[in-house]
Order: structure tokens, then C-alpha cells, then sequence
């Protein structure tokens, strides 16, 4: 939509892993350089880890177009598997034919993959196991990787394996259970936010990839995308790109600091003040302070010199009459204001948490919203929730879009330490947030909770039917009928056009008109994000809501 009004090729701040775009700071550079050492060099693992949105997928992607002519990657993007299926995984990976009696027999898949991989070391070629988003990998799995670097000759290992993941694999690595595989990592790196001077030569930089050749965003612009980012690549591309929209809405060819931080605004949900304001508001306050101060100084000189006046004068004539009290009485002092209670600070509440913000007692706190009972230990909690009936969502998002779902949710937070946190948000009013951590319910302010979360949520919803599938122009039936009775309801329209089940023009405009009305794509298409939003507009009796919960109870 912009990109002609700024002169570019593209959308320099799509949140999609490009090499092109990758900006190689100090520590983008030593973490691509640690994971290049990994395919070259013989060894155990390589660990590679970061917070959500540091750029981790993005060094991958350069990794794999930067890896030498002697070297196989088997690339597993979704580790979340069984032993058996991670082992299968790995040999569809590298291309390894398998006969039918194998895919069944787990010692069958070893001897074969063991026989690939002395196969390719004598003709002179290395094989990687690339592993990104590590810390989803289940106990037995682990166990199966370290087993994995037992294949080795007499002088090195055959299989050289790179884990990608969250902060929270160094603490799953950290466990006691798991020291055998922790002490095989020979190459240990965690990527930081970017710094400030960084964090602009990176908008900078995708400017300059996507064929800008003025500069669009002003220097103030740029400090600000950073105060409201962190430092955080996805971040910064989120709210610079919803930015370049705000200027080309405007007509304005230079991206400001005001229009950085409206854009700030959208994508967390919230209203956010100027970075000067605080200030502004402290010096205002002591100025007031000072001038007051001094006017009750002059008052008091004023009102003793009276005093003394009359003294002298009813002394000397003993006839002046006395001063009324009320002339000098001071006023009487206002009522105290009524004291606000001061939030709780979220990174205490989380270090003295435990075991309350594990994965188990998330889903379990999630669950009970929607009366559904968790049982640890018995399957996946999202494959528990369907069959309850509910299907959970996870997503990368901002408070506006858990307004828009209005449902409970699971966050995903992460502290100072590289600690991982998981508590369900309960409900949003205003600037405040309350999150049910283990059971108790806390009170938080959303800029601060805004430190530790960085988009990743689940919630769950009670679909029509499962699985749910996206409905299209072209297609009937009874899902298309629900679908224009539901839109019509949530739009005030009379059900004239009710009775019919054919997903055509008409029906198309009412979807594009609620997707527009809840700041959607707008494609005319019912896919899940809509059918999500539309479902929280009309939410079925006994749903657990996030806005209205807050507001009902004050």
C-alpha cells in the first residue's frame, strides 16, 4: 500500500525470515560465526539461544545459504515429537530411502541412519542435525539426540548437532536429569537485544534493502522505536512497519517520533506517553512546589508585618481597634487526597513463582476457566482441550489482539535472567492487566507486563465444529448459513437474506466489513482469525471472557 508513496520494492519490515534483511551486529555476527564453527568442526552440540524475535530463525535461514558443498543439514523446524518420529524426521531429512519393515523398528532406523553416516564420512562429508525452537523437545527425545552423538569413529563424531531455541533450553539443559548431553556442548551462545545505536542502524539497514534512498524515518523517530521495542528485532519490525502505514495515511513522507509511538500504541493495545512526559511532569511539579513555597514566604512576611503594625499602633494609642481573625486566619488546609494503591512490580511476583509458571499449571489455570479439568501427564493439554471441544490457538500477537479475542490466555513470558515464565491473563481494563499466576490472581500494570511478554499466547475458543476450516466464496451449506446469520446479528442487520447458505457477493461484503471493523485482513475469506473474532462478539452463555470480566467486577 505504502510502498510507492516511499519508494520501495517491498515491505522492508515483514516479520517473515529473510537472509537479505539479516542486519549482522556484534552479536548477530559471533552467533552466525559460532553456528558456521558447528558445521565445520567436529564436536558434540553447538547451543544457540535467544528471546522471541532476537533473529534466531533469520540466522538459520543464513546459516543454510552459507553452508559448504561437503555438508548435509537435516533442518527440523518443529521438534515437537515422539523418539521414533524424531529419528524418521531426520532420515526423510537427508533423503535416506527406508523399507517399510524399518519405519516401524526404532533400532532399525538407527543401524540405517549409522550406516548413512559412515557412508558419508568416508567420502569426505559432514552431516549437521539443525534443530531450531530445541526447547519443545520432549525428555525422551533429548535422551535420543544424546544417544545420536555416540555414532562417531575412532577419531571424531559423525553427526554434528545444533540446538536452536528459547531461553528456557539452558534451564531445561541445567537439569540434573540431563547432564550427560550438557556436557557435551562444545559451543554455548545467547543473542541479546539489539543496543540502541544498533537498533537504528537496523531500521536503516531494511530501509536501504527494500530501495529506500532518502532517509524516511527521522532521528527522533528512531530512538523511539527503540524505547518502545526494546531492542527486540520483531518488535522493531512490527511497529516500524504499522508506522510507515500512519505517514503514508497522513500523507507525510517522514516518520516521526509521535507517529513511532502511535503506532506503539496499536500493536500493544494501550495508550503510551511521550518518553519526556515523566520528566516534564517532575520538573513541573517542583516548579509548582518552589512557587508555592515562596508564596506562602511572601504571605507570611506580609501577614506578620500587619501584626506588628497594629501592635505598634494599639500600644501607642491603645484606641485602634483589633484586627478582624479572620483577616489573617490561614486557610483551612484541603482534604487529603484519597491514596491509590500502588500495583505490584510483575518481576518479583514471577521469581518468587516456582513452579507456578510451569507449562502444567498454566494449562491448568487455562482450563479450569472453561471447566475443564488438566490431568498432567495424560497427553497433550491442547489435544485434553479438544476432547472437551475447545481448540487451542497459539499466536504472535499484541494486547489489541487479545481485545479483539476476549478471551483468556495463556502468555509466555520471559525475565531478566533468560528465566521462562507461562501465566494466563485473565483480564484487561485499561492500562491494568490481572494474571492468575499458579492459582493467585495479581493486579499488574500493562506497561509492565509489556517488559516480559513479547507476542506469544494461546487461547482457546469452542468452535462449531472441528476440525475448523476456513470459509470461502463459492462454498454452501449449513457453516455458511451460521456463518451469514452471526454477521448479520453482530452488524443490527434484519435476517432478510437468512435463508440462504451460498457463500456469495453479499455474504463476502458483510465478512470484509466486520474483518475491517475489527482491524482484520480484510480478504472477504472467514478464516480462523475471523471466525475467532466473531465468536468473541457473540460468545456463547458460560464463556470466559477478558474484557468484561474486568469490567463487571470494578
Amino acid at each position: 500500500m505504502y510502498l510507492s508513496f516511499f519508494g520501495l520494492h517491498e515491505k522492508p519490515f515483514s516479520i517473515t525470515p529473510d537472509p537479505r534483511y539479516l542486519y549482522l551486529s556484534e552479536r548477530h555476527a559471533e552467533a552466525l560465526a559460532h553456528l558456521l564453527y558447528g558445521v565445520s568442526e567436529a564436536g558434540g552440540f553447538v547451543q544457540l539461544t535467544g528471546e522471541v524475535g532476537t533473529g534466531k530463525t533469520t540466522i538459520v535461514r543464513s546459516l543454510l545459504g552459507q553452508i559448504p558443498k561437503n555438508a548435509e543439514v537435516a533442518l527440523i523446524l518443529n521438534p515437537r515429537m515422539t523418539a521414533p518420529e524424531f529419528m524418521l524426521t531426520i532420515c526423510e531429512e537427508l533423503g535416506i530411502g527406508l523399507p517399510d519393515r524399518a519405519v516401524a523398528s526404532h533400532k532399525d532406523l538407527v543401524d540405517i541412519l549409522n550406516h548413512y553416516l559412515l557412508r558419508a564420512h568416508a567420502e569426505g562429508r559432514r552431516v549437521v542435525l539443525l534443530v531450531d525452537e530445541a526447547q519443545n523437545l520432549d525428555a525422551t527425545v533429548l535422551e535420543q539426540v544424546r544417544l545420536l552423538t555416540n555414532l562417531e569413529t575412532a577419531t571424531q563424531k559423525l553427526l554434528q548437532i545444533i540446538l536452536i531455541g528459547q531461553p528456557e533450553l539452558r534451564e531445561m539443559l541445567a537439569r540434573a536429569e540431563l547432564r550427560q548431553l550438557a556436557q557435551r556442548i562444545t559451543g554455548r551462545y545467547h543473542l541479546d537485544p539489539l543496543s540502541r545505536a544498533e537498533a537504528s542502524a537496523y531500521v536503516l539497514h531494511r530501509l536501504r534493502v527494500a530501495g529506500a534512498t532518502t532517509e524516511i524515518f527521522t532521528s527522533g523517530a528512531l530512538a523511539e522505536a527503540y524505547r518502545q521495542s526494546g531492542g527486540i528485532p520483531r518488535l522493531i519490525n512490527v511497529i516500524c512497519d504499522r508506522a510507515l502505514l500512519g505517514a503514508y495515511t497522513q500523507d507525510r513522507h517522514r516518520v516521526t517520533a509521535t507517529i513511532v509511538r502511535n503506532s506503539a500504541s496499536e500493536v500493544f493495545g494501550r495508550r503510551i506517553a511521550p518518553g519526556w512526559l515523566p520528566w516534564a511532569a517532575g520538573a513541573g511539579g517542583a516548579l509548582v512546589t518552589i512557587l508555592a513555597a515562596v508564596a506562602l514566604w511572601q504571605s507570611g512576611v506580609l501577614d506578620r508585618g500587619a501584626r506588628d503594625a497594629a501592635g505598634a499602633l494599639s500600644g501607642a494609642s491603645g484606641s485602634v481597634a483589633a484586627i478582624p481573625e479572620a483577616s489573617v486566619a490561614a486557610e483551612p488546609p484541603a482534604p487529603p487526597a484519597p491514596s491509590v494503591p500502588s500495583l505490584p512490580t510483575l518481576g518479583p511476583l514471577l521469581a518468587g513463582a516456582g513452579s507456578a509458571t510451569g507449562s502444567d499449571a498454566a494449562y491448568s489455570r487455562l482450563l479450569a476457566r472453561w471447566n475443564v479439568t488438566y490431568t498432567p501427564g495424560a497427553g497433550d493439554a491442547c489435544a485434553q482441550a479438544e476432547l472437551a471441544g475447545l481448540q487451542c490457538v497459539a499466536q504472535r500477537g499484541s494486547f489489541a489482539q487479545l481485545r479483539v479475542h476476549d478471551r483468556p490466555a495463556l502468555l509466555l513470558l520471559g525475565d531478566e535472567q533468560g528465566g521462562a515464565h507461562q501465566v494466563v491473563l485473565t483480564a484487561l481494563d485499561g492500562d491494568t492487566a490481572r494474571l492468575d499466576i499458579g492459582g493467585a490472581e495479581h493486579t499488574v500494570g500493562i506497561a509492565d507486563l509489556a517488559r516480559y511478554w513479547f507476542g506469544d499466547f494461546v487461547v482457546l475458543w469452542r468452535p462449531i465444529a472441528l476440525p475448523v476450516r476456513a470459509l470461502a466464496p463459492g462454498m454452501s451449506g449449513d457453516s455458511v448459513l451460521q456463518l451469514r446469520r452471526s454477521l448479520e446479528q453482530v452488524a443490527g442487520l434484519s435476517p432478510a437474506d437468512a435463508s440462504s447458505d451460498r457463500y456469495d457477493a453479499s455474504l463476502v461484503r458483510l465478512v470484509e466489513d466486520f474483518q475491517r471493523s475489527r482491524r482484520l485482513h480484510v480478504d472477504g475469506i472467514a478464516g480462523l482469525q475471523t471466525q475467532l473474532a466473531l465468536d468473541a462478539a457473540m460468545p456463547a452463555a458460560g464463556t470466559p471472557r477478558l474484557i468484561t470480566a474486568s469490567a463487571g467486577e470494578g
